[in-house]
C-alpha cells in the first residue's frame, strides 16, 4: 500500500504539468484556458480514479500530448470550428469503446508480436527521455541540425543534471521514493536559488467564473462531424489513440514487469475500456483525446503494482482543482520533473534486450518502430511503421505462416492511415 500511495504521488508529479500545458496548446484552437484547465484535470481525476477501481491499475489516465496538438494544429488548417474537433473526439472514444466491448482491439493487442510489443517499451523508454532531456534543456533545437547539446553553463540545466544523478543515486541505494525524493529536492534547490516564482494565488473555486465549464462543455458539434469528409480526421484520431494506449499499457507493463510470459498484457481490455470512456468524457467536457499515460512508468519504478496507485493520482488532480492558481508555477519548473522522465527513459530501455537481434524479420520493424518513434517525436508514427514492416518481412523472408489475421489487419489500418488520413 505505502508503495502505490509513493507511486501514485510520485505519478502525478511527472504528469502534473499537463494541467498547464493542454490548455495552452488548446488555447490555439479556441478554447478558453481556465475551462480548458478544469476539463483537463477533471478528465485526469475520473480516468485514473476509473483505472484504479475497475481496471486495478497502477496507470494513469489524462489528455494526451500529440493529440492535443493534431486538434489545435494539426487541424487549424482545414477551417473547422473547434466545437468540431471537440466533436471528434468524442465519435473516436464510442468507437474505441464500441470494439472494446466486442473483443477486437485485445485480440488486435494479442495478435502483436513479442520483440513489436518489447520495441514499444524500449521506444517509449527512449521517447521519454527524449522529452526529459529537451524540456530541461540539456538538449535544444539547433541551427542547421535537429538537435544540439544544450547551455551547459546555465544552472537550470545544472540543475536538472544534478537532479538526474541524485535520483539514480539514490535507486542504486534502494531509496524508497528515489524519483519523488529526486524531484522535491531539485525543485527545492531551484526555488532557493531563484529559478521558480510564487503563485499568484492560492485558492480558486472550479466551476466558477474563469474556471466554469460552461463555455466547452456539451458543445461538440457531432451533426458536422458525421459526414465522409471528416473520416480522415477520425482515422487519425482513431488510429494514434488506439496505438498510443496500446503501446503505453505495453510499455508500462513491460516496466513494471505485468506483462505475461507470451509478453501480452493481462486483462488488456479492461484498461481500453477505460481508455475509451475517458475519450468519451473528454468530448463531452471540451478537452482533447485522453488515455493511459507514459509518466506511469515513473511511478511504476517507486513500486506502484496495483490500482491503488491511480486512484492516488486521481485523487490528486482532484484535489488540484482547488489549487490550479498553486499548480501554475509547476510550468516553471522543469529542471525538476524533466530528470524524472530521463530517469525512466533509461530504466525502460532494458526491454531492448527481449528483441530477436538474430532474426531480421524481427528486428528491423522493432528498430523502425524504435527510430519512428524518438526522431518523428511521435508514438504513433512508430507503432504504424513498425506494424506496416512486420508482415511485409515475414512475406519477404518466405515465412508466411508467422503472420496471422490481427498483424494483417494491423497493417492495412496504418497503411490506410498514412494513405487516407493526416499524419504528423
Amino acid at each position: 500500500m505505502q508503495k502505490d500511495i509513493i507511486g501514485g504521488a510520485t505519478t502525478f508529479v511527472a504528469m502534473a504539468y499537463i494541467i498547464v500545458v493542454n490548455p495552452a496548446i488548446l488555447k490555439a484552437a479556441g478554447l478558453p484556458v481556465g475551462a480548458s484547465t478544469v476539463a483537463t484535470i477533471v478528465v485526469a481525476a475520473l480516468g485514473s480514479i476509473l483505472m484504479g477501481l475497475y481496471a486495478k491499475r497502477p496507470i494513469a489516465v489524462a489528455p494526451y500530448m500529440g493529440e492535443n496538438a493534431f486538434i489545435a494544429f494539426g487541424l487549424g488548417a482545414l477551417g473547422i470550428t473547434w466545437q468540431q474537433r471537440i466533436g471528434s473526439v468524442f465519435v473516436s472514444g464510442v468507437v474505441f469503446l464500441i470494439i472494446t466491448l466486442i473483443g477486437l482491439r485485445g485480440w488486435l493487442a494479442k495478435s502483436i508480436s513479442q520483440s513489436l510489443k518489447f520495441s514499444f517499451a524500449a521506444g517509449i523508454g527512449l521517447f521519454l527521455a527524449f522529452i526529459g532531456l529537451t524540456e530541461t534543456g540539456i538538449v535544444e533545437s539547433g541551427t542547421g541540425v535537429p538537435v544540439k547539446i544544450g547551455n551547459l553553463r546555465s544552472p537550470q540545466v545544472l540543475l536538472a543534471i544534478g537532479g538526474f544523478i541524485v535520483m539514480m543515486a539514490l535507486m542504486r541505494l534502494r531509496v524508497r521514493g528515489a524519483i519523488l525524493i529526486g524531484i522535491v529536492l531539485t525543485a527545492a534547490a531551484g526555488i532557493l536559488l531563484g529559478f521558480g516564482h510564487a503563485p499568484h494565488a492560492f485558492f480558486a473555486m472550479p466551476f466558477t467564473g474563469d474556471y466554469s465549464l460552461a463555455p466547452i462543455a456539451f458543445q461538440l458539434d457531432l451533426r458536422g462531424v458525421l459526414k465522409l469528409s471528416f473520416l480522415p480526421i477520425l482515422l487519425t484520431l482513431f488510429l494514434m489513440s488506439f496505438l498510443d494506449t496500446l503501446g503505453t499499457l505495453v510499455g508500462v507493463g513491460a516496466a513494471g514487469g505485468m506483462l505475461d510470459e507470451h509478453g501480452n498484457f493481462p486483462e488488456i481490455e479492461k484498461p481500453m475500456t477505460v481508455d475509451a470512456i475517458s475519450c468519451c468524457i473528454s468530448g463531452l467536457l471540451g478537452t482533447s483525446t485522453s488515455g493511459a499515460y507514459i509518466e506511469s512508468a515513473v511511478g511504476i519504478r517507486e513500486g506502484a503494482r496495483t490500482g491503488v496507485a491511480a486512484i492516488v493520482t486521481g485523487l490528486l488532480f482532484a484535489l488540484s482543482l482547488f489549487f490550479i492558481p498553486l499548480v501554475e508555477p509547476m510550468q516553471q519548473l522543469r529542471f525538476a520533473y524533466g530528470p524524472a522522465l530521463i530517469a525512466v527513459g533509461a530504466l525502460m530501455l532494458e526491454s531492448i534486450r527481449r528483441i530477436d537481434f538474430d532474426d531480421l524479420t524481427e528486428l528491423v520493424p522493432a528498430f523502425a518502430t524504435i527510430a519512428m518513434m524518438v526522431f518523428t517525436y511521435n508514438i504513433a508514427n512508430g507503432l504504424t511503421a513498425g506494424l506496416v514492416l512486420y508482415p511485409l518481412m515475414k512475406l519477404l523472408a518466405g515465412r508466411p505462416r508467422e503472420i496471422n489475421g490481427g498483424s494483417i489487419v494491423l497493417a492495412a489500418l496504418c497503411l490506410i492511415y498514412y494513405v487516407f488520413g493526416l499524419p504528423h
